[in-house]
């Protein structure tokens, strides 16, 4: 050979080396990842981080947050039932086969293949053949990634439709709170309604008895009797919403109202002295209602921490990381297409002496496609793909977005909201003790007619006022918790499941 060419040959050596160990080791053309920058703030407006030896909402299970046994069973109950839910966890299940077909992808699949024949041959005889063997069928050889991206997209997508069916229960489990906690708001209201009635019907009885002896005016009678009808316009009203509220909760549930629940709802407390200090139970209200409700103490924590804690969150970050994975296919379709087939067998004139006397051969048929020229489809999916991406991005930021502002409303509700609860309670104190001593004045004749009106007419108002903000103090404990993340599986056990 000549001499001339012996010092390019260590280089080439080198070459053919380095696209060999490229070829066996396979290349990924798939970008790599970056987390976009969380676009907000540091800090929660207007409050500091509570981040103290209390619980995360997200380590803190939904059992020991919401402590009352009733509510525990119904939540447990819709957990079971609820068919969203189990749609939710219907799809995890669909996303986790499609991730082991990309899986599966990666592998040769083996065949066994059989054959066997028998014709007439033109001596009259019978020419008989047989063959079996083994074959792997269009191996993908994935030099250039283009499986292993599809694979990783198929692993995202199974991760967001987990964090979607987290989602759902964080959702689902806040809806049954707060559908109890509506219906028992409306049995405080229909008690405080029916309470109302009885008055106003009692009233218009003594006003009527008191026109017939001359010692009231017809005025005050009509005052007495359009009271009267307000009341019971105010009770049919409620009755609707407390049937409304019940439908809804069933609804969540999957079934009718647990007998526990209803027993709860139509116990009545007996009559007991409210402390000093402390607003009373209304009048003929649920044994066990608001009042007994009590919810653990929630951090707020840093706005960073939503990113690992809301699994809407992380479902915008794993839907991104599928779109950047469909860039590194549609990157890999601009070069060739490897595929393998091959096949191992015997073939024989006796069935019996197929493996034992059959001719063995063995065939492999590589086969490679090169894109020459395919209109711009290629690079219309590469286009694609990278504008996937680019939406992918703004719907993780608005994710965050959203996740921040919803946090920092419940946080604004929180404190405002127990002040309203302080004064609302007062309010009714006051109101109570001035309905008390006006019925007094008005026994001894020291009083009109409308000033007794007037003082039961603000005692309602104030009843339902305190309901009202007792309830809404109560959603915004729900709120925050369910803002927070709290009560749900990490994206630990789902990764760790699809394994």
């Amino acid at each position: 050979m000549n001499k001339k060419y012996m010092p390019f040959r260590p280089l080439a050596r080198v070459a053919i080396a380095h696209a060999a160990t490229l070829l066996i080791a396979g290349c990924s053309l798939m970008p790599t990842f970056e987390r976009p920058p969380a676009p907000v703030a540091t800090q929660w407006p207007g409050t500091a981080a509570t981040a103290g030896s209390t619980l995360a909402a997200a380590e803190l299970a939904w059992q020991d947050f919401f402590t009352d046994a009733t509510l525990k069973q119904l939540i447990d109950t819709a957990l079971r039932n609820n068919r969203d839910q189990r749609i939710a966890l219907l799809r995890v299940e669909q996303a986790r086969a499609q991730l082991g077909i990309r899986r599966a992808d990666q592998f040769p699949t083996l065949a066994a293949t059989a054959t066997g024949s028998r014709t007439p041959s033109s001596s009259g005889g019978i020419n008989s053949s047989y063959a079996a063997g083994l074959t792997v069928t269009a191996y993908e050889l994935d030099f250039f990634g283009r499986v292993a991206s599809l694979k990783e997209q198929a692993l995202a997508q199974y991760l967001a439709t987990f964090d979607a069916s987290q989602t759902t229960q964080i959702s689902l489990i806040a809806t049954v709170a707060q559908g109890w906690i509506n219906l028992l708001a409306d049995e405080e209201l229909l008690a405080a309604s029916h309470q109302t009635l009885a008055t106003r019907q009692d009233s218009l009885k003594l006003v009527s008895l008191r026109l017939q002896y001359g010692a009231s005016s017809e005025l005050d009678q009509n005052l007495a009797e359009s009271l009267l009808q307000g009341a019971r316009v105010t009770l049919a009203q409620q009755t609707q919403k407390r049937a409304l509220d019940e439908n809804a909760l069933v609804l969540l549930l999957g079934q009718a109202l647990p007998e526990a629940a209803r027993q709860r709802l139509q116990a009545r407390p007996a009559a007991t002295q409210a402390a000093p200090g402390q607003s009373a139970a209304l009048p003929n209200a649920p044994a066990g209602g608001l009042t007994q409700l009590q919810f653990a103490e929630l951090p707020a924590g840093l706005p960073s921490d939503l990113l690992t804690r809301r699994p809407d969150i992380r479902q915008a970050e794993q839907l991104l990381i599928a779109s950047n994975a469909n860039i590194g296919a549609a990157r890999a379709a601009f070069f060739p297409r490897i595929a393998l087939t091959a096949g191992a067998g015997s073939a024989s004139s006796e069935l019996a002496g197929l493996f034992k006397n059959g001719s063995w051969g063995f065939t492999l048929a590589p086969n490679l496609v090169l894109p020459i020229f395919d209109a711009g489809r290629n690079q219309a999916n590469l286009d694609a793909a990278q504008v996937g991406r680019d939406i992918a991005v703004a719907q993780y930021e608005q994710a965050i977005q959203s996740a921040f502002r919803e946090v920092a409303d419940a946080l604004a509700g929180r404190d405002t909201l127990a002040s309203q609860l302080r004064a609302s309670q007062a309010q009714l104190q006051a109101e109570a003790g001035r309905a008390r001593l006006t019925q007094l004045r008005y026994d001894n004749g020291a009083a009109s007619q409308l000033e007794w009106l007037d003082a039961q007419r603000s005692l309602f108002a104030a009843q339902q006022a305190l309901v009202q903000t007792r309830l809404a103090y109560l959603h915004n404990q729900i709120a925050l918790y369910k803002t927070l993340g709290g009560g749900v599986v990490t994206q630990a056990a789902a990764a760790a499941s699809a394994q």
